[in-house]
Formats: structure tokens, sequence, C-alpha cells
């Protein structure tokens, strides 16, 4: 089964960018802070969607230029299998950007070039040859 999550942009207000979305509805459900790496994320739903469908709102500390759409980040989905889904991508042509090393997360692109998250329901122990494959261009 898969399951859609959420997805993600880039801001540079968040403030702004909260207040924004909570004209149309939306509201904070959960942040988390990353002290190494330097950003914020911050979660949004319409009542009675959270953990169902959101918007993450992923606030880099330092100073970005987001021009040619870098601030449109990516779409989230959960799936049973993060290796048999990976698999089957693989075996029809698509590049995983980002393997599965840790049996949670991959990033993979539409034909077009959306990056596409997948996450593991639960955490799988780490497989070959996910384990070892680098991650190929940017994700």
């Amino acid at each position: 089964m898969t399951k859609y999550l959420h997805t993600m942009i880039r801001v540079t207000d968040p403030e702004a960018t909260i207040r924004f979305f909570e004209l149309i509805g939306l509201g904070e459900v959960r942040r988390m802070d990353n002290e190494k790496g330097r950003f914020t994320l911050i979660f949004l739903a319409a009542p009675g969607q959270e953990g169902i469908a959101e918007v993450e709102l992923t606030h880099n500390w330092d100073p970005e230029d987001y021009a040619g759409g870098r601030n449109f980040g990516h779409l989230a989905f959960q799936v049973e299998n993060i290796y048999e889904t990976c698999a089957r991508l693989m075996a029809a042509g698509v590049t995983i950007n980002r393997p599965p090393r840790d049996g949670h997360m991959a990033f993979v692109r539409t034909p077009d070039g959306i990056s596409v998250e997948l996450l593991q329901n639960g955490q799988l122990p780490p497989q070959e040859p996910w384990a070892s494959l680098p991650n190929i261009g940017s994700w």
C-alpha cells in the first residue's frame, strides 16, 4: 500500500508562510529544528488531515536563493516495502537518485524532474545492493 504524505516547499519567511496557509485553513501540526543541518521543518494540515495530507515548509537557516523553482521541494509517499518499490522502479528504467541504504528513505525523479521521496512504513534493515549504492545527482 502506498500512502501520500506531504509536499515540501522551501521558504524564506516561515511565519509569513504559516500566516498565508492559515488564511486558507491550514494550521501547524508539528515543527522540528535540526541544529546540525541548520534547518527547520514545519508541517501544516487542514483540520482532520493531520498525518494524511500535509504541506512541509523547509526553512534553511542560512540565506539561499531559490531561483529557477528550487523552492518546490518534493512529493512524499509512504511505501510498504522500499526495497521492492525501488527495484520495480529501477526495472522500469527509473534512476534511484538517493538509494534506500538505511531501509527508510529513497529519492527518485519523475520524467519531468520532480523529486519524489519514498519513505518506508517502519524501518527495514539495510540490504544489498542498496546499502552500498552511491547517491546519483541531486534529490
